[in-house]
């Protein structure tokens, strides 16, 4: 505390230094503090008005400023401020000399100016206290940037911050009337009556959407599970079924995985060629090589936007969103995983601090850019260290943070009995079970599905025959006199197999 209050100080001289090296006074309106101040010392009606707009940096006289900071003392007592009662007020926290005494007191309380013009003048003291703090902001980027010894990514992140932060501080969003928010939400009622019964971004899988009514936009979805259970194959499929499916634009945010790899899987998964054949292990038959050229095109044209930028900080990612929902029209975020973002370079070797904070800032921009953001997360290893346990994953053991449980709408962890130990039966390889453990805005659940790990994706069980079936009809007709690629039919059969579905399963 005591290094951060010197910080402040001398940021404070220099951007009195910098006024007077450019020939300029630090933006300020005096005039108009004083104005408010008389209005808070003649006028109680106009404290409450006041105290919710403006904060003692906004003043950027230290005498008005130790004036209002007796004001605010003086309501958080429930005493109401006058002449009198300011003047004791400064006097008990030592600061009525300072000020100029009473008589400066008085003096002040003759200044004011018309009430109605009151909003007014909180306005521009806002504005000039936003001048000044990116005065200030900008001042300490400078200096830094002159540093070698700061790292740029660091310095990358302290800059934003300190931006985001100077206009963000000084931004309050208005008490809405209910009446007005009933309004709002019986015209999206009415907006989703015209679409297929889900209000937000369709996972691909029914019994999913079923109880989330798809991924809905501003909520945080925390997708958690031990490392290598599958966290990633399913947000892939997750992305993959919104973008390619349903034509709506996704990001994803790989901070472990490069996209060449994460491509390689979408398309395993799209083909539903084995995956070895795909990573290399072994060659592609030459009908094979068709069967992937035709199968990607619509993955390729679909609209999935990925950035690999390992250890990204968050600001940066934050900035990042912002310009895919403009431009890109992004409507769902996945970022994998939380535990390897960057927090707030002032928070680094705090690591439960640092989480806390990337935490809270996912969940501010998913509400800001009205977007679903769904963050991979590590689990501890309680899950699978409690005696007396089915090994089922539980909120406690969210890793590093319960500020992630506490800002996320929706928790789901997926787990894999046999992949933890907990069963050796051959006919539980693939069963998973997809765990909605918290639901702000519905109910929880357990849904049954199995991981086909040679393709890299998850299906529901009852899709899991018919998936089995479409693949032996497939190789049949491979393999059938006359079969195969025929190069005039538009891309669409195989050997009389349909290639035009929606959704078609290799």
């Amino acid at each position: 505390m005591p290094e951060q209050r010197t910080r402040r100080r001398a940021q404070a001289v220099n951007l009195d230094t910098l006024g007077l090296e450019m020939g300029n006074k630090p933006p300020q309106a005096l005039d108009f503090e004083e104005a408010v101040l008389a209005a808070l010392l003649i006028d109680p009606n106009c404290v409450d008005e006041v105290l919710e707009e403006l904060q003692p940096s906004c003043f950027y006289d230290p005498k008005n400023r130790m004036v209002f900071e007796a004001v605010v003392a003086l309501t958080n007592e429930h005493v109401a401020p006058d002449i009198l009662s300011v003047s004791q007020k400064l006097k008990a926290m030592g600061n009525l000399e300072a000020v100029g005494g009473t008589v400066a007191i008085t003096t002040l309380s003759m200044k004011v100016g018309a009430s109605a013009h009151l909003e007014y003048y909180l306005k521009i003291l806002k504005q000039k206290k936003i001048q000044r703090d990116l005065i200030t902001a900008s001042m300490d980027i400078l200096r830094k940037s002159y540093d070698d010894s700061v790292n740029v990514d660091d310095l990358v992140d302290s800059a934003q911050t300190k931006v985001y932060d100077a206009i963000q501080s000084n931004s309050k969003k208005e008490v809405t009337a209910i009446g007005s928010a009933i309004n709002e939400a019986m015209q999206k009622i009415e907006d989703m009556q015209d679409q297929t019964g889900l209000s937000g971004v369709p996972s691909g899988y029914v019994s999913i959407d079923r109880i989330t009514q798809g991924w809905q936009a501003s909520d945080l979805i925390i997708l958690a599970a031990r490392p290598s259970v599958g966290k990633t194959a399913f947000s892939l499929n997750i992305a993959r079924n919104a973008a390619v499916d349903h034509n709506m634009p996704v990001a994803i945010f790989s901070l472990e995985m490069p996209k060449i790899q994460l491509a390689m899987r979408l398309m395993i998964t799209e083909s539903g060629l084995p995956a070895e054949k795909i990573k290399g292990g072994s060659k592609l038959e030459p009908y094979e090589w068709e069967q992937l050229q035709v199968k990607i095109k619509r993955l390729s044209a679909a609209p999935l936007y990925v950035d690999d930028t390992p250890s990204l900080p968050i600001m940066e990612f934050r900035t990042k969103v912002k310009r895919l929902v403009k431009s890109k029209g992004v409507r769902l975020v996945i970022v994998d995983y939380l535990q390897l973002m960057q927090g707030p370079a002032e928070l680094r070797g705090f690591r439960e601090q640092e989480v806390a904070a990337i935490s809270r800032t996912l969940k501010a921009t998913a509400k800001e850019l009205n977007v679903a953001i769904i963050a991979l997360s590590q689990l501890s290893r309680n899950s699978v260290q409690r005696s007396n346990s089915n090994g089922k994953p539980m909120l406690s053991d969210l890793r590093e943070s319960g500020s992630i449980e506490q800002d996320a709408d929706m928790v789901i962890f997926v787990h894999r009995p046999d992949f933890v130990g907990l069963s050796e039966n051959p006919e539980d390889r693939e069963k998973t079970q997809i765990i909605i453990a918290k639901h702000r805005n519905g109910e929880i659940g357990e849904i049954d599905m199995r991981f086909k790990s040679d393709q890299v994706k998850f299906v529901e069980l009852d899709d899991n025959l018919i998936s089995q079936a479409e693949s032996t009809e497939y190789q049949s007709a491979m393999n059938a006199d006359g079969g195969g690629y025929d190069p005039f039919d538009g891309g669409n059969s195989y050997g009389g197999y349909d290639m035009g579905g929606a959704n078609p399963d290799f």
